[in-house]
């Protein structure tokens, strides 16, 4: 049996849970079709999801078609839960795009169907809703083409357009020869020669779909059921099987992560190679590879024989994707329960092989997005990481060490929704997309955790990259150095998107390495926090001295640790002479620029123009199409959601926004944003050491 991993896709609203549930009725899974809004949908699980309408979390659910199984996974249609989308686009094989008939391409379509094709995902496209009144055929399949950029092939013509009677009549479209000519040279002579048969057709409609060359284009009603036969034709025949050897080297990636019954992990994974069992042991994390500990030889420090030693630190903690780094450590566990779906229903099964999707049971440490044995090869984010951020204000009767649980189980199923704890203010901030999202978690913290919460003003996540040079050390036992370790460190400016490198200058054997991989670790934490609170990134540390003082005890007695170097020695000095050698740098603050595209009717222009540029927009460029105005350009982050407000009343209700992250700039107006620091304060020496060694040396 083959096996198809599929995904659906759709900007809000176009009726993809209605289409998946109309899959399924059809497919004979299920024996009455839930309603979205009724809040009975088979994917539409969450209680928030059914009672809002909208899909938050993926699902998946299996169906048969004659002899291929469907992994269909129902993903979220917003812009605010865009994460969930990308985890599930490097699982499948291919994809059913969903557009209403109505609306047409929304930004959100625009931006889904770049992914697909830029990752290079079979896509056939459902244009759904056509019973409804204000449908379009013609002129929207060149809207199709024109804004999504694609070559399409109309698989059928509709009849009764815009009313309830509307059907879809099977056929491939008169166009689709010169289209698909335009790749196959076989086909092409055909053409030329008048001779094309229907087999050389769909041969090559086939091959070209699976090539991501064309894309197929039904039309029809989730509701009604017209359309839906055919498309399930064109998923059984166009879009390629699920490929893996059962018997190769294992290798899964887990796209979800959720908690059972009983608050234990559940994981889907997909399976990519090899076959999985209850009972296996199996390592699993994140990228593989090791940080960097080599470079060329230079000065060490002295070392000595006396001195306090202390622990460093944070007091605050974070999770989920704000330190910007990422996971490349391997864990190992046992699989303890596996289970996979078979006819809209997951089933305990004794092993998951290549090709399928598996819930796992048993690994307490595993993430979204981990590698399950031999590790694929890193996956890039499709979309932009959240640039948006809120603290979270418990209410007056909320329990905080509760909050901090639920807001850590969030996190833990969406790791691009960061969680930065400041245990000294007892305040937790989370990482966004939009306000949409805002609202979900408030609900998400009262439904399912009795937790009520409200939140501050969003604001925008700025970065930190070094302007220059500088260079700090402190020598063991000299000046006001409290902790026996010798540090030096070098910051400099490395290429945009590098993140942070880290390398010696002294030589590796010079001191222990638990003590170098100290050092690295403590630097790259420390820059979670900038001179003004900000990640820093873009940036080279190299270290430039090194000492320690070896192990001593007394006479016939153990270990003096008072006298020797230990660990903590390094963790607690790092902090001070890199921030030191920060300091010397400088810094600049970048914040986070959209690039956006607003059409609008050109006789708005003159009630648009001013409140983009009060908001800090700057058009690049403008296009007149008929009574249509098409302006591109980048506005900061922070006011996109305002401009999203406000446009609908500016262009009475016909301007279309579309926005996504593009780059950071440096902040070139007003006060430079302050982020409150969650750590014990490098900047502050004094502050510093009575945090972390009780004590001024």
């Amino acid at each position: 049996m083959h096996l198809l991993n599929l995904g659906i896709l759709a900007h809000v609203d176009a009726g993809k849970t209605s289409l998946t549930e109309r899959l399924l009725h059809s497919a004979g899974v299920i024996d009455e079709i839930g309603s979205v809004d009724d809040g009975n949908t088979r994917t539409d699980t969450l209680a928030l999801e059914r009672r809002r309408g909208i899909t938050i979390k993926s699902a998946v659910v299996s169906f048969p078609v004659d002899d291929v199984t469907v992994n269909l996974i129902d993903t979220p249609g917003h812009p605010d839960f865009i994460a969930e989308v990308e985890r599930v686009l490097g699982v499948l094989d291919g994809a059913v795009l969903v557009v209403s008939a109505v609306e047409g391409v929304q930004p959100q379509t625009r931006i889904l169907m770049r992914t697909l094709q830029r990752l290079r995902i079979p896509t056939l496209l459902f244009v759904n809703k056509i019973d409804r009144r204000g449908a379009r055929y013609d002129d929207l399949l060149s809207e199709i083409s024109e804004r999504l950029r694609a070559a399409v092939v109309p698989m059928g013509s509709v009849e009764g357009l815009g009313t309830r009677e509307a059907g879809f009549l099977p056929a491939i479209g008169p166009s689709a020869p010169a289209v698909l000519a335009e790749h196959d040279d076989e086909l092409l002579t055909a053409y030329v020669e008048n001779t094309v048969s229907y087999h050389l057709l769909r041969t090559a409609l086939a091959t070209q779909t699976r090539q991501v060359l064309v894309h197929p284009v039904y039309f029809g009603s989730a509701i009604t059921g017209a359309g839906v036969d055919a498309l399930i034709t064109g998923i059984k025949e166009l879009l390629p099987p699920a490929e893996g050897d059962p018997q190769g080297p294992l290798s899964a990636t887990v796209f979800k992560v959720e908690r059972g019954p009983a608050g234990e992990k559940v994981a889907y994974a997909r399976m990519f190679s090899g076959t999985l069992r209850t009972r296996d042991r199996i390592t699993f994390g994140g990228t593989s590879g090791t940080s960097g500990t080599s470079g060329t030889s230079g000065t060490s420090g002295t070392s000595g024989t006396s001195g306090t030693s202390g622990t460093g630190g944070m007091s605050g903690t974070s999770a989920g994707g704000d330190n910007g780094e990422t996971r490349k450590t391997r864990d190992e566990g046992k699989v303890t329960a596996i289970s996979v779906f078979d006819h809209g229903t997951d089933i305990d099964c004794d092993s998951v092989q290549a090709g399928r999707i598996g819930t796992l049971r048993g690994l307490a440490e595993i993430r979204i997005g981990d590698s399950i044995g031999v590790p694929r090869k890193a996956v890039e984010h499709f979309f932009a990481p959240p640039t948006l951020e809120t603290v979270v204000v418990p209410g007056p009767d909320a329990d905080r060490r509760a909050l901090h649980l639920a807001l850590t189980q969030l996190a833990e199923q969406d790791p691009l929704i960061g969680l930065r704890h400041d245990e000294v203010r007892r305040e937790t901030a989370v990482s966004l997309y939009g306000e949409v999202q805002k609202e979900v978690i408030q609900a998400t913290l009262a439904d399912e955790f009795g937790v009520h919460v409200t939140f501050r003003e969003t604001t925008a996540l700025c970065i930190e990259r070094p302007v220059g040079t500088g260079a700090a050390v402190e020598f063991n036992k000299k000046d006001a150095n409290p902790f026996l370790a010798t540090v030096g460190l070098r910051v400099e400016p490395a290429p945009v998107g590098s993140g942070v490198r880290f390398g010696l200058e002294v030589e590796l054997g010079a001191m222990p390495y638990a003590f170098f991989k100290a050092v690295e670790d403590t630097a790259r934490e420390t820059l979670g926090q900038g001179l003004h609170g900000w990640r820093v990134t873009d940036c080279a540390v190299t270290m430039t001295h090194s000492g320690y003082s070896a192990r001593q005890s007394h006479a016939h007695q153990g270990f003096d640790k008072s006298m020797s170097s230990t660990g903590a020695d390094f963790r607690g000095l790092t902090p001070l002479v890199l921030v030191e050698a920060l300091r010397r740098a400088g810094s600049q603050v970048y914040e986070p620029m959209h690039r956006f595209r607003v059409e609008a009717p050109a006789d708005t222009l003159a009630a648009l123009l001013p409140v983009l540029a009060a908001l800090r927009a700057v058009p690049q460029t403008t296009e007149t199409r008929g009574s249509l105005c098409v302006l591109e350009g980048e506005v900061p982050a922070a006011q996109v959601h305002g401009l999203e407000r406000q446009l609908p009343g500016l262009t009475r209700g016909e301007g279309e926004w579309e926005s996504a992250f593009d780059h950071y700039a440096p902040v070139a107006h007003g006060i430079v944003p302050e982020r409150a620091r969650t750590d014990h304060n490098p900047l502050n020496r004094k502050e510093y050491l009575l945090n972390v060694t009780r004590r001024v040396a």
